[in-house]
């Protein structure tokens, strides 16, 4: 039995994906970018973005039936080495009570230039 959830973002209906699917006890959220949900334009800070890239996967865990402390693994993309620390840091606001295990990539770009970090969260309920 799959439970899925949509975050209401264009890309999810055009390309055939989920937000969140819950299969048993475990959750798994899709690469989630910082797109605001009233479709305005992204946060300029990285720390602003891996903010609210957390909160939409935060809404997307509870609609699954997790929440923040059953995280057990984050991937943060970042597109430059130089904002890693803020992007930690919005990390630690977000999943610090968790403490999940984490990798932290730096890739050539993300589907909109002005990402400049998209995550993908992984839950393990009970």
């Amino acid at each position: 039995m799959r439970d899925r959830v949509s975050s209401g973002s264009p890309y999810e209906s055009r390309y055939g994906f989920s937000r969140g699917i819950r299969v048993g006890h475990r959750v798994e959220i899709a690469g989630t970018a910082p797109i605001p949900q009233d479709g305005s334009a992204p946060p300029e800070s990285a720390y602003d973005q891996m903010v609210l890239c957390g909160e939409i996967a935060t809404v997307a865990l509870e609609s699954l039936g997790a929440s923040v402390e059953d995280v057990v693994r984050t991937r943060m993309f970042v597109t430059d080495a130089a904002i890693a620390d803020d992007v930690g840091r919005g990390h630690q606001v977000v999943f610090g009570a968790a403490r999940p295990v984490a990798t932290m990539v730096v890739v050539a770009g993300l589907l909109d230039p002005r990402w400049l970090v998209e995550i993908e969260v992984e839950a393990q309920v009970g």
